[in-house]
Formats: structure tokens, C-alpha cells, sequence
């Protein structure tokens, strides 16, 4: 994952939408890109506060908020109460299963799915600009 590149995408989005470009905005841009899995603001929040940054809860939840908007961070809702992140730029498109039961989030990559979906929005004359897929169940250690 390229950092400068997901910064210059970052202050081209911010420039455009007329928003401030500041140090904070940056601090909470590149923990998102370093965080590996899935995140809540919180998380995010949490590990930017051991690092002794200075950025507040808010900075985050509305930062995240703008990474959404501009692609760099995907935004979903596993079936729990809060909102979970991770980092969509420089990672292949993909679609999770969800334990019901431990919460794991299994990650997965289906050329057939991506393939099928295409041909549905061509056939309906439909332009797509993201999607996902979640499948709720119960996870192998959990079916037992």
C-alpha cells in the first residue's frame, strides 16, 4: 500500500470539496491505512490516543466519515449497533461472512460473484459504484 498516493487522493478530495487540509485529518488518514482488518472509530480512536496524538474523538468519527466519501475506507455494518472500517484503497474488492456467534469476519474473493453482478447491471442498464456482500451464518469452530 503506497501511503503518499493514498495521501494525495486524500488532499485532492479535501481541496475539492473545499475542507481543510490539516495535520489531524492526516494523522487519523494514515492509522486507518496501517490498521489491519476491520476497525470501529473507537479502535481507531484508541490506538491514535497510545500514540500520543491529540486528535479527538470527533476528528475521528467525522475523518472516517470523509475517507468513506473519497474511497479510501470502506464502511459497513455487520449486523452489530456501530459502524466498521477498513482500508478499501490499494486492497482487491472483496465480501465477508459473518459469524453470528464469535463475530468472526471471514474475508473472501469471488471472480464469479464480481462477474455475475456485471452482467446484472448490464442487462439493467445500471451503473454500479460499489457493493458488497455479506453473509451471515455460523463459522466452523462455532458450528460444532
Amino acid at each position: 500500500m503506497d501511503i503518499n498516493a493514498a495521501r494525495k487522493t486524500f488532499e485532492e478530495y479535501l481541496r475539492e470539496q473545499k475542507f481543510r487540509v490539516t495535520p489531524e485529518r492526516y494523522e487519523v488518514l494514515e492509522a486507518a491505512m496501517h490498521f489491519e482488518g476491520h476497525f470501529d472509530a473507537d479502535e481507531l480512536f484508541s490506538t491514535l490516543f497510545l500514540k500520543k496524538s491529540k486528535v479527538s474523538r470527533a476528528t475521528v468519527y467525522n475523518t472516517l466519515e470523509v475517507l468513506v466519501k473519497c474511497g479510501l475506507v470502506s464502511k459497513y455494518r455487520f449486523d452489530e449497533k456501530h459502524s466498521r472500517y477498513e482500508r478499501a484503497f490499494g486492497r482487491p474488492r472483496h465480501d465477508h461472512l459473518i459469524c453470528l456467534t464469535c463475530g468472526d469476519i471471514i474475508e473472501f474473493v469471488a471472480p464469479r460473484l464480481e462477474k455475475l453482478q456485471k452482467e446484472i447491471c448490464s442487462e439493467q442498464n445500471f451503473q454500479p459504484q460499489n457493493s458488497t456482500l455479506q453473509i451471515f451464518g455460523f463459522c466452523g469452530k462455532c458450528k460444532k
